[in-house]
């Protein structure tokens, strides 16, 4: 692996650190964004028991809040739980707004990064380029051996950037999805404990 690392030459340490990152994010935003700490199962079920049997809290409010981003969202709306149903909805959606913003966290960089590796694969590319042309003699006679060092520089260059870009933007598009899932998901769980606040409220 050094020997290719020497091959390419110093333009695949930019592309090396890129893979480093777009490799440390995809890991934290797998951990991050697993459907059981986004939305916990059966959590909505058991808010509604417990406001049911106790009411609202300030302490089991906290303890929603700070349980998972679906929990964030529901304990926005129990706040708001003697406003009326435009106040409540409206808690929802703001707090709704900055939960969809930390789901989002580092793919705007991963997108970036699936953007930029390719070029810095071209800039690698160029550099190599002017490493042929440098070992050129006027005379017409060549270096094999700088000639050598300079396509390989180009080739592997364009290989690793091509190499990280692809994953990157693979994650980049899954992870944006997955939010957006997300998102809807908890819209349609918040709404739900809208109505079952607001209807039992008309008793």
């Amino acid at each position: 692996m050094y020997a290719i690392i020497q091959a390419a030459g110093w333009p695949i340490w930019l592309i090396i650190a890129a893979s480093v990152a777009t490799v440390t994010i995809i890991i934290e935003r797998l951990l991050s964004l697993r459907k059981s700490q986004v939305l916990p199962t059966g959590l909505l079920a058991k808010v509604v028991q417990e406001y049911r049997a106790q009411g609202v809290n300030a302490e089991t409010l906290n303890k929603l809040a700070v349980s998972s981003p679906l929990g964030r969202v529901l304990a926005a709306g129990l706040k708001n739980v003697k406003s009326s149903r435009e106040i409540m909805k409206e808690s929802i959606e703001e707090t709704g707004s900055a939960v969809a913003h930390d789901l989002n966290r580092y793919l705007s960089t991963l997108g970036t990064l699936a953007a930029v590796t390719p070029l810095l694969g071209l800039f690698g590319t160029v550099i190599g380029m002017i490493e042929i042309f440098g070992s050129q003699a006027p005379s017409g006679g060549g270096n094999p051996a700088a000639l050598a060092h300079g396509i390989s520089i180009a080739l592997y260059n364009t290989a690793f950037g091509i190499m990280v870009a692809v994953p990157a933007l693979m994650f980049y598009r899954y992870f944006a999805s997955k939010v957006d899932d997300f998102v809807v998901e908890m819209e349609q769980q918040a709404i739900k404990l809208v109505e079952v606040v607001h209807g039992e409220r008309h008793h």
